[in-house]
């Protein structure tokens, strides 16, 4: 069964904004769109924990933060930031 996967407002701008300045807009596209997949098959085994419900999950060249709503099946970007090109460990 797939999950519902919705995106913040804050992370839309936020990606929205990535992707009108960006040289490669179509990476950015591509790492949106394989992050949306990969929320809606398995967000529980996807990216790491972090503080409370979020987890973190990196696509190069995006990084997310989002939370997961068990009970509604629901998975909510929060927030997305672009990764620096020499980052092993994703920090915005």
């Amino acid at each position: 069964m797939k999950w519902t996967v919705l995106w913040k407002a804050r992370a839309e701008a936020d990606l929205a904004n990535l992707w009108t300045s960006a040289s490669d807009k179509a990476d950015i596209t591509a790492a949106a769109n394989r992050i949306d997949v990969r929320l809606r098959k398995d967000p529980l085994h996807t990216g790491d924990p972090r503080a409370s419900d979020d987890r973190v999950y990196f696509d190069p060249p995006l990084g997310i933060l989002f939370t997961v709503a068990e009970m509604d099946r629901t998975v909510w970007v929060e927030r997305v930031w672009r990764m620096a090109p020499d980052s092993k460990n994703g920090k915005p």
